[in-house]
């Protein structure tokens, strides 16, 4: 597990499920929140069966959606919601895409969904000065590599975190060797989990993460 500087009381643990899913816990006073970010079921590989998020968001619609229980809070629209002191606002990509950005833990976290062309320049507006940045590589299904590397450079969040990589649940899509490449960064390799808190948030430069796929 990385840890980045871990000695403050609020922190976020986040973690790769595999293609754009991605899972996040935090806390909302004493209680522990998670949110689980396009829980698909895949193709191929292993995936969890059923979670059990506070919170499920999907960019895609419901369709093909992994069960979840304890009757999360969902959201797979256009808008704005306001779940456990967590702000969430939903913003179309222009191609049947939500982008999702998320305040918490005071950060702002963008999630580009399963995006897989560049968003306009209107729609880049709204989501810049991201604190973390979820971006899905993988020119068969996401953003070309390239094109994802020069979407990093004019967001220049603090931390980036590519998605759809080359895995069990995407045999075919592109390494993180190849995006780091592209994007000019010095990969920080993770275990299936890092913990992230503001004050550690690089200040000079973008950071990229590499994180491996849970099982």
């Amino acid at each position: 597990m990385t840890n980045l500087n871990f000695n403050l009381l609020t922190f976020m643990h986040i973690s790769w499920l595999g293609q754009t899913c991605v899972k996040l816990q935090t806390k909302n006073l004493d209680t522990d929140v998670t949110i689980l970010i396009d829980g698909y079921k895949p193709k191929t590989g292993v995936f969890p069966r059923s979670l059990s998020p506070d919170i499920a968001l999907f960019s895609n619609g419901v369709d093909n959606a992994v069960t979840l229980s304890q009757d999360p809070f969902m959201v797979s629209a256009l808008g704005e919601n306001e779940v456990k002191n967590i702000m969430i606002y939903s913003i179309p990509d222009g191609n049947e895409n939500i982008i999702f950005k998320i305040h918490a833990e005071g950060m702002n976290l963008v999630h580009l969904g399963k995006i897989s062309v560049k968003p306009s320049d209107d729609v880049i507006e709204k989501i810049m000065n991201a604190d973390i940045l979820f971006i899905p590589v993988g020119e068969k299904k996401y953003l070309d590599a390239k094109i994802a590397s020069l979407l990093v450079s004019t967001l220049e969040p603090r931390i980036v975190i590519p998605l759809g990589l080359k895995c069990d649940n995407e045999p075919d899509s592109d390494t993180s060797a190849k995006f780091a490449s592209e994007s000019g960064l010095l990969p920080e390799n993770a275990e299936n989990k890092v913990i992230i808190k503001k004050k550690d948030l690089p200040q000079e430069q973008t950071k990229l993460l590499i994180l491996e796929k849970e099982s």
